[in-house]
């Protein structure tokens, strides 16, 4: 998921035309997190599609587009709607104050800033985030290996496409089965099968490089591996590096016709959202080149 884990620092992105109270609040809070700033409302659109920050402290009143217009506009975009807003402004009427909260906002600041009150309330809505989304990891999270479940990435994928499409950037996905699973379940038995899923899945996981790459397990022994911004040459190295992974763990597997230890096969698919497609069929694509990989003798990458 989109947040900062317990190793990194927080991100605030700071966005006022006036770049001496971007300086200020930069100065408040660089002990802290890390500040990202934007002078106006299309660049902080943009610096969150890229990457989601953990928090916005927010101008109203800027030019082109308004603090209240961007704050909508976050809001109404899946990849950024969890994203808490902070209106840091001179305007401090109850009507101002109403309608930030009516298009999204989870509090107001008013100028000229107190540097203890905007730390306490950074403060406060960095830990409401991160404990939000820990809530949410729980619900797309898989119960047996620990890694995102199909819902999670069910949604992850529509999310990625909408945003490789939009900056014009490839998509790719892995599928991923273990080989002769069944047989290995039937002959060390399903305990020892779940123990297995969990040490693929913890192996596989490690090998992710970036915050954006996601692991889910898409049902039973099949896993899928969600690459954005990746080309296809990039994504096959990507699945390479995914088999030699389980390969090297070295499980014993006395019930498969491949290899003496617990393999993978996978299917690798790469698309342009913003010229083709759409998002499942990169899913087929991939699921049929995965069947490919069977087909030709397993623990081997098609694609």
């Amino acid at each position: 998921m989109t947040t900062a884990t317990s190793s990194e620092r927080p991100r605030i992105l700071v966005v006022d035309d006036q770049p001496a109270n971007i300086q200020t609040l930069y100065q408040v809070l660089k002990g802290d997190y890390d500040v990202a700033m934007a002078t106006d409302g299309s660049q902080a659109i943009a610096l969150c599609q890229r990457r989601p920050p953990d928090l916005v402290l927010l101008d109203v009143v800027m030019p082109g587009i308004d603090g209240f217009e961007v704050c909508k506009r976050l809001k109404a975009d899946s990849a950024t709607r969890d994203v808490p807003v902070i209106f840091v402004t001179a305007r401090d009427s109850t009507e101002d104050e109403t309608q930030g909260l009516e298009v999204g906002a989870v509090d107001f600041i008013t100028k000229p800033v107190n540097p203890p009150v905007v730390r306490a309330r950074v403060r406060t809505h960095v830990e409401l985030k991160r404990q939000a989304d820990f809530l949410r990891s729980m619900a797309f999270n898989d119960g047996l290996t620990g890694v995102a479940n199909r819902r999670w990435f069910d949604e992850r994928l529509q999310v990625e496409w909408l945003r490789c499409r939009r900056n014009k950037l490839p998509l790719s996905l892995i599928l991923l089965d273990l080989d002769h699973f069944k047989a290995y379940n039937d002959h060390y038995g399903h305990q020892a099968g779940d123990d297995c899923l969990r040490a693929v899945a913890a192996a596989m996981k490690a090998r992710l490089g970036r915050p954006a790459d996601l692991l889910a397990r898409y049902g039973g022994e099949e896993f899928v591996c969600l690459l954005p911004e990746t080309p296809a040459e990039g994504a096959r190295a990507k699945s390479e590096d995914l088999g030699r992974a389980v390969f090297d763990l070295g499980i014993p597997h006395a019930g498969s016709a491949t290899a003496p230890v617990v393999t993978i096969s996978r299917g690798v698919a790469t698309a342009a959202p913003a010229v083709e497609g759409s998002p499942s069929e990169l899913l087929a694509r991939a699921d049929e080149r995965l069947y490919a990989a069977k087909h030709a003798g397993r623990n081997r990458s098609e694609g």
